[in-house]
């Protein structure tokens, strides 16, 4: 997995490619905490994504959690149709915000 951030103001973009998996999923979850409060706006690109696991799922419900008492808006953007179909399978379609 690589992940590459892109600040656009206080707009964070995390771009993620290749898999997330039990293992990679630590490494996501701590680049996200190291970037909290230095954003007001995450985006997570996953274009490049070609798989996530339920250890990354859960990353990105542990992420909605503890963005949403501060009410900073978290857009999932370009997963592929078989993320896409994980998403839908989880019910994180219903969850998160995927554009």
């Amino acid at each position: 997995m690589k992940i590459i951030k892109y600040y656009n103001n206080k707009e964070l973009t995390l771009t993620i490619e290749g898999r997330v998996d039990t293992i990679s999923s630590q490494d996501l979850e701590k680049q996200i905490d190291d970037e909290m409060g230095n954003f007001n706006y995450l985006i997570m690109d996953l274009t490049d994504l070609e798989y996530i696991s339920s250890a990354g799922l859960r990353v990105l419900l542990a992420t909605k959690k503890k963005l949403n008492p501060e009410n900073i808006p978290f857009v999932i953007r370009n997963a592929n149709e078989s993320v896409n179909e994980i998403f839908a399978k989880s019910g994180f379609d219903k969850i998160l915000k995927i554009e």
